[in-house]
């Protein structure tokens, strides 16, 4: 869990330290040209009268010094009581805020549903959860390594553990989880949880990254269902920037999260029970009263028809490919979901 902003008390124990030190400062002053010390004899002066050991004076002192060293001894009494009781309620603070933090993500994770697990903080697992929470789509992070997931926004849902470990997923609700994301930074450690993830869920969509040719093979067999590599994916791009840029602007474009941007691709799935189950591309009527153009239409069995024609039918459980502008595609999906 990740600790909350700082407290009042917090900024109060750092105006108090500082108080501290601008009081030792003026006392170690004092001392120095009021009893004419040296400058360490008389910081150690004021640090013995700061922490009341009583060890006595380091020198005799003059009458005017003791009336100094009185006053000292009031105001640094006071602040060191301040500093000790604030010190033990930004200590309870912090106790209080870990429980109930963990208390609070516990209770979270519990009601995880069709939820998507993204193994690993690093900048692949970081990208993956920032599409989703555009979406938005609820997700959990899970990360081993502490600081990695201090870094990452505030309202992220994100579990500590090893995601190798099959007792951490279980944690993470993997039975209830619609996929998966193996985005750690070995392709050993993302082989490990793809098998683990797969003998959990077997329905489950798991996405895998792979650093090297060998591995996505193995990571094939292991049960994922694409495997991503990173370099090869960045490769591929600066050869179709050199290629074809206004195609590759196009698509950057089009799948963009961005309200500025006119058009955008999405994908919108078909119930059993949506009005559009049983219609064709043509009397389903969406481009005419969405704006909505069909680019494809997947099959549940995994086929796909590229630029369907109009009396292609539409079928419960397919997959549209669809362009449009972002309001008429919300308007769309939320009709086709029956929220409209």
């Amino acid at each position: 869990m990740r600790p909350d902003k700082p407290t009042k008390a917090k900024g109060r124990l750092t105006w108090i330290a500082f108080a501290l030190l601008l009081l030792a400062a003026i006392g170690t002053a004092g001392l120095h040209f009021i009893e004419g010390w040296s400058w360490f004899d008389s910081l150690y002066m004021v640090v013995i009268t700061f922490s009341t050991i009583g060890y006595g004076e380091v020198h005799p002192m003059t009458t005017a010094g003791r009336a100094f060293n009185i006053g000292l001894i009031v105001v640094g009494a006071v602040l060191v009581a301040l500093a000790i009781g604030t010190l033990t309620q930004v200590l309870l603070e912090f106790e209080l805020t870990q429980f109930f933090g963990r208390r609070r993500m516990e209770r979270q994770i519990s009601r995880l549903s069709k939820h998507y697990i993204i193994c690993g903080a690093g900048r692949v697992g970081r990208s993956a959860a920032r599409e989703l929470a555009n979406k938005p789509s609820s997700f959990l992070i899970i990360e081993q390594d502490p600081a990695k997931a201090e870094r990452l926004p505030e309202g992220w849902p994100v579990l500590l553990g090893d995601a190798t470990q099959e007792g951490t997923l279980l944690q993470a609700r993997i039975t209830e989880a619609a996929g998966l994301v193996a985005a750690t930074t070995t392709d050993a450690n993302n082989i490990f949880i793809v098998l683990n993830a797969r003998s959990l869920n077997p329905n489950l969509k798991i996405i895998a990254r792979s650093s090297e040719d060998e591995a996505a093979k193995h990571l094939k067999k292991a049960g994922a269902n694409t495997v991503i590599s990173p370099y090869s994916f960045a490769g591929h791009r600066i050869a179709q920037g050199l290629l074809r840029p206004n195609v590759l602007d196009f698509l950057d474009l089009a799948t963009a999260r961005d309200s500025r941007y006119e058009m955008v691709i999405e994908e919108i799935s078909v119930p059993e029970k949506s009005f559009l189950a049983g219609t064709t591309v043509g009397t389903s009527r969406i481009h005419k009263e969405y704006g909505v153009i069909v680019l494809a239409v997947k099959r549940a069995d995994g086929n796909t028809l590229f630029n369907p024609e109009a009396a292609h039918p539409i079928l419960g459980g397919d997959c549209l490919i669809v362009m449009g502008e972002p309001s008429n595609m919300s308007r769309l999906e939320q009709t086709v979901r029956g929220k409209a």
